[in-house]
């Protein structure tokens, strides 16, 4: 059928219930709004679905939940995975309760048990649940950091990541493999947990996470000492971070915690900011003015499913805030956690490793080599750094001790398998009052690491595309790059060009091909001159195409002119191609 025929059939279709089809009705003259709900199904993509609430098979909507439900049920079944269960939590976002409690049914309808949180939890606390409980798998209704038009669903499975090869495209097919929505099953809520085949979880599961986090403190000692006078400020973005992040700093002792009061209940339309990012500058507004009114050391701020952090930090010298990106939280994070193992421990395993994805900072291999740890570099999405913990343990080769990627996440212990602010958050203030035993503060401790390891400064420009046709931009723009390797960017000589889709790294100089070693995706990546890069890829979440760049320089403000200027010349080259 084509859209416009599937269009009539949401309309005309009892099974489709009253306010979905009133929804309809109201664009029966928009042919534009029509095609755009209706020309595809929402892809059930590597990790699940994102998209705009809304009647439609291009939407988010009970239906297409029930659809890819009913598709991992069957997958599950296959797997002979239906005893154990599936553990579902959501976010505070538009429709997340409804979302997650159209999960829950639809498997327990396929006899599969469904353990549901009570209220909204966050990402990393799901991960963890997964593997706490036993499941095969894990379900999360969040769409994370995008607007508040946005929802999604993404899949974990038994390891507490989330799915990869071959389970990704196993559940995919099954998926798909649905044509007619009315075939996917659902039962009511009362007969579900009559049967035992739904189960309300919360404080039991809570507590046990919390007390994991707890465990991987290492400087007690200087928390103790220091913790009750370090000021910070925090906001959950009216998202899911309050509760376990303010639980756990005050379980640790940190005393003077200040939670942004106009986004500390959680709200899914996010009436503070237009975008809920702690990327994003707009989302800092209000905790840097109640960060200067507390004279606070540090400034937090995790995504609405906290699994990102962001951060600010004081400059004692000047009395500004200073943002760290991901890239530098990330390595500041790293640094310390192994700085720390190795001192408290004596030494650090022979097989430890710090894992990063594709397009985070070069700082990292840095790091890395100056603590003589291994260096594992992974596609981009932190599912690849759980793909990693899990080789580590089924092989017994291999000791984790930090993952991170450059939007924002990382991963302290292997509680979870994904990214998790929350453990972030108290690394972080951990750090903070370490630093404030040596004399410190963390943008002095900043400086250290690039005094010691090398300036190197790395950003991003992105460039959103929305709609079919921005669809087929991006899909453009990615093969203008493919087919067409510049030999210069700015002042750069483009070395060598990575094309992830192909498999190939191209020297330019010689010629030769060598292969890139990771799965296939759609990223490019131009390793240039005087150890600067750029890496494009369309954003896995949001309608956009990135575009990550890295320099380094021989002093911090030499590498944030070159950052600066390669920063022109990039976005040069993009708007050149729109």
């Amino acid at each position: 059928m084509n859209y416009k025929q599937i269009y009539e059939e949401w309309m005309n279709n009892p099974y489709f219930d009253e306010e979905t089809r009133k929804e309809l009705a109201a664009i029966a003259g928009d042919e534009k709004e029509i095609e755009e709900r209706f020309y595809a199904d929402l892809e059930f993509g590597t990790a699940g679905l994102r998209g705009i609430i809304g009647a439609g098979i291009n939407r988010m909507n009970i239906y297409v939940v029930r659809r890819a439900t009913q598709g991992l049920a069957n997958y599950i079944k296959k797997q002979g995975g239906e005893e154990k269960g599936v553990v579902i939590a959501y976010d505070s976002r538009r429709m997340s309760p409804e979302f997650s409690e159209e999960a829950a049914l639809c498997l327990a309808a396929n006899g599969i048990k469904a353990y549901r949180f009570e209220s909204l939890r966050p990402t990393p606390e799901l991960s963890f649940a997964v593997r706490h409980l036993g499941c095969i798998a894990g379900i999360n209704v969040t769409a994370s950091h995008n607007p508040p038009e946005y929802n999604g669903y993404k899949v974990y499975w038994e390891d507490g990541a989330q799915i990869t090869p071959p389970h990704d495209s196993g559940i995919m097919g099954e998926v798909k493999a649905i044509a007619d929505l009315s075939t996917c099953k659902t039962m009511d809520k009362e007969d579900a947990i009559r049967q035992g085949l739904y189960v309300t979880i919360g404080k039991e599961v809570d507590d046990v996470y919390i007390e994991e986090l707890k465990k991987l403190v290492i400087r007690k000692d200087c928390i103790e000492k220091y913790g009750k006078d370090i000021k910070i400020v925090y906001t959950p973005l009216h998202g899911t971070g309050n509760i376990p992040a303010r639980r756990v700093l005050k379980e640790i002792g940190f005393e003077n915690v200040y939670v942004v009061p106009e986004q500390e209940l959680p709200d899914g339309e996010f009436p503070t900011v237009s975008y809920p990012n702690p990327e994003a500058e707009e989302a800092f507004t209000l905790a840097l003015k109640l960060a200067k009114e507390k004279d606070a050391d540090l400034v937090l701020a995790t995504d609405p499913d906290a699994d990102r952090l962001g951060v600010y930090v004081k400059d004692s010298k000047t009395g500004e805030y200073i943002t760290l990106t991901g890239n530098m939280s990330g390595c500041l994070l790293a640094d310390y956690e192994i700085s720390q193992m190795k001192e408290m421990n004596g030494s650090l395993p022979e097989d430890g490793a710090l894992i990063k994805t594709i397009v985070t900072s070069n700082l990292a291999d840095e790091i890395a080599k100056g603590h003589n740890v291994q260096l594992i570099e992974v596609l981009t999405g932190f599912k690849y750094i759980g793909q990693q913990i899990l080789n580590f343990e089924t092989t017994g080769k291999g000791t984790y001790l930090f993952g991170f990627e450059e939007s924002y996440g990382c991963l302290i212990g292997t509680h979870a398998r994904d990214k998790d602010a929350i453990v972030a958050t108290m690394a972080l203030c951990e750090a903070a009052a370490y630093f404030k035993s040596q004399g410190k503060t963390l943008w002095d401790a900043m400086v250290d690491m690039y005094d010691k390891y090398g300036y190197c400064i790395d950003a991003i420009q992105s460039v959103s595309l929305k709609g079919i046709e921005g669809l087929a931009k991006i899909s453009e723009i990615m093969e203008t790059l493919r087919n067409n390797t510049p030999a210069k960017i700015g002042k750069y000589d483009v070395l060598s060009a990575r094309d992830y889709k192909a498999d190939t790294i191209k020297n330019l100089a010689t010629g030769e091909v060598t292969p890139t070693g990771l799965p296939s995706s759609n990223v490019i990546y131009y390793d240039m001159s005087e150890s600067a890069w750029l890496c494009v890829r369309p954003s896995g979440t949001e309608p956009k195409v990135k575009f990550y760049y890295g320099v380094k320089g021989t002093s911090l403000e030499e590498a944030q002119k070159l950052s600066k200027e390669l920063g022109e010349d990039v976005l040069a080259m993009i708007n050149k191609m729109l």
